[in-house]
């Protein structure tokens, strides 16, 4: 098949995914393949390599002679993967505080100051993709291509939960401030230091949203 097909079905696996990890689509929902064909403009082909490959992922379930339907992302499946996250950001700012490079660290200075900026100003929408940045940053100095894909993955099934804890004060301030940790700790090189915290970054989400109630996530 011409790179043009493939790139047009991944367009279309990635504009479902970020819809269904988004909540747009319901648990159960049938994903039909006309309908989505003709909002997204394609044929039925890349729509149905597309919902093979989000069968893949564990986001839908194929049933022959059916169709398609959402499983989606459970609570129990958001939790296990911050418990799993937690260890792999940990192990990234391990590696990360012996190869991080000056101006990496620049970039996360700058980060810093407008996370602040914007947490101070209640602009949230910039706040949570200043989070996403920050981490992002964080992976590629991992130097390990193979860590920063898991955890870029990860990262991004989580988005959904993300947007919610950030979008109060509080838990934006406390995140800001432990990414100030992080980023010390890499200055120093203190590879025990960075992953210690970062590994109690990600449990601090975990415990945030067991005070806001896995209800309200959903």
């Amino acid at each position: 098949m011409s790179e043009d097909h493939y790139s047009l079905s991944a367009r279309v696996f990635h504009a479902l995914r970020e819809a269904i990890l988004a909540g747009q689509y319901k648990p159960d929902e049938e994903l039909k393949e006309k309908t989505i064909g003709e909002e997204l403009g394609v044929s039925r082909t890349p729509v149905r390599e597309a919902l093979r490959q989000l069968e893949l992922e564990g986001l839908v379930n194929i049933i022959p002679n059916k169709g398609a339907y959402v499983i989606g992302i459970t609570q129990k499946d958001i939790r296990d993967i911050y418990e799993i996250r937690s260890r792999l950001e940990g192990l990234c700012a391990r590696w990360a505080a012996a190869c991080i490079t000056k101006e990496q660290l620049d970039e996360l200075e700058e980060n810093l100051y407008l996370s602040d900026f914007h947490t101070a100003k209640q602009n949230y929408e910039q706040v949570v993709e200043l989070d996403s940045r920050f981490h992002e940053i964080l992976y590629t100095a991992s130097g390990s291509k193979e860590l920063r894909h898991v955890l870029l993955d990860f990262h991004h099934y989580a988005q959904r939960t993300r947007k919610i804890t950030l979008s109060g004060g509080e838990r934006a301030e406390q995140s800001n401030a432990e990414h100030r940790r992080i980023v010390e700790a890499l200055k120093l090189h203190d590879a025990d230091e960075a992953e210690k915290l970062a590994n109690e970054h990600i449990m601090n989400t975990i415990r945030n949203m067991d005070h806001i109630g896995w209800e309200n996530l959903w």
